[in-house]
């Protein structure tokens, strides 16, 4: 039943989404950097024994939560 709801909730993220562009933005960096620090979460993420099963989308949601702690934010563009 969660797994129903979870791709449910998915889908319809994906399907707004699509309607909008979004950016990483951060109040003291360039987005220049942005690919830096999403390298270094990810590369923490990996080493992470709780995320080494294989889920991707596990492994995205970690990234973009180290990506938030780094004082990045996602936001929608017009």
């Amino acid at each position: 039943m969660r797994v129903g709801i979870l791709g449910l909730l998915i889908i319809a993220w994906s399907l707004l989404s699509a309607c909008s562009s979004t950016e990483w933005v951060h109040p003291n960096k360039p987005s220049s950097e942005f690919i830096t620090d999403y390298n270094r979460c990810e590369s923490i993420v990996l080493k992470d024994p709780k995320l080494q099963q294989g889920n991707k989308l596990m492994l995205a949601n970690a990234t973009e939560r180290c990506l938030q702690k780094e004082g990045w934010r996602l936001i929608e563009q017009p």
